[in-house]
């Protein structure tokens, strides 16, 4: 294992030279081979424990350092004899491909955590976290793998709205005319030309980010390249919009097969509203999770989409309880 450093504010950044974040709890870091390509990692907490290990996965356009402000949450009881661990997905943060891609394909995290959990804990159970894509995919993974997964925690994985099968036609097109507009260079994914743009680009898209955390975690989210200016840690690939489309029926049939205790948090500032403007609503979420056998629910206050951001305190207490109960 080794500990990667953290990267220094170029001149200019005045603005955040004082105001960085200051981790409570340090991790290790490590880069594993999972089905041919970098997985990164970072862990904090016990190297070996009796516990099941902590597994936090991030969502779309995110890094597993996004996790670091819940990890400094908890409480050392709960931290005592723990080992949390938080990856980055392929094409996100330090797990990117060697070679060019021209697409990612969903089911391909699933599998990525498949192997990643074999190589951490082989035949062990273990507890589980997912913010958002992450959540997603959690809850399509704990159907796939009941036996797997001990608790379940989803941070507002919501799903998609629902689609028919007349789309697909048009869905294979828009993916096709995607993955060659990205083979001839035409989705990029903007740059900016400091840290302290980075940091105040995270403010725009969750305002209740403080300067302090945003530029702690522009510094991970990303980093400056050899023209001088500061790159997403993200694949423009990503970009690519899904061959498949969103088959409730499945998602339906995936948490009805879901074994272990499921905790559902949502903000309070609802994010399928903003989002899809009366296309998927809350409701239709709720009775989704209606087919999850045994579930919770939990909503966090003064909180957006990004709650372990806005309210780490208060997700990871909710953690912390979940997962004793």
């Amino acid at each position: 294992m080794y500990e990667v450093a953290a990267v220094a504010a170029p001149p200019g950044d005045s603005r955040i030279i004082g105001a960085m974040y200051q981790p409570r709890l340090h991790p290790v870091t490590e880069t594993l081979p999972i089905r041919g390509l970098p997985c990164h990692l970072r862990a904090w907490g016990a190297r070996a424990s009796e516990l099941p290990p902590l597994v936090l996965l991030h969502g779309w356009m995110d890094v597993g350092a996004s996790w670091q402000f819940v990890a400094d949450a908890f409480s050392d009881v709960f931290m005592q004899g723990r080992r949390v661990i938080a990856p980055d997905w392929r094409g996100f943060g330090l797990s990117m491909p060697a070679t060019p891609v021209d697409c990612y394909h969903f089911v391909d995290y699933l599998a990525d955590l498949d192997a990643l959990l074999d190589a951490l804990c082989p035949g062990a159970p273990v507890d589980l976290v997912g913010h958002s894509m992450g959540g997603n995919i959690a809850m399509m993974y704990a159907g796939a793998r009941a036996g797997r997964i001990r608790r379940l925690v989803n941070l507002e994985g919501f799903g998609l709205p629902a689609t028919e099968a007349s789309q697909a036609p048009g869905r294979y097109a828009q993916w096709l005319d995607e993955v060659r507009h990205h083979r001839q260079g035409e989705l990029t994914l903007k740059t900016y030309d400091s840290r302290d743009a980075v940091a105040q680009r995270l403010i725009r898209t969750n305002p209740r980010l403080t300067l302090d955390k945003a530029a702690w975690l522009a510094g991970h989210w990303a980093r400056p390249g050899d023209d001088g200016r500061w790159h997403i840690l993200g694949d423009a690939a990503h970009k690519v919009t899904s061959a498949q489309l969103y088959r409730v029926d499945e998602a339906l049939a995936l948490y009805a097969a879901i074994a272990a205790p499921v905790l559902c948090i949502e903000a309070e500032a609802d994010s399928l509203g903003q989002w899809w403007n009366g296309r998927f609503t809350r409701q239709e979420h709720h009775q989704r999770l209606s087919h999850v056998r045994t579930l919770q629910t939990a909503t966090v206050a003064d909180a957006g989409h990004m709650l372990h951001h806005d309210q780490p305190q208060a997700v990871a207490g909710l953690i912390e309880h979940f997962l004793a109960a």
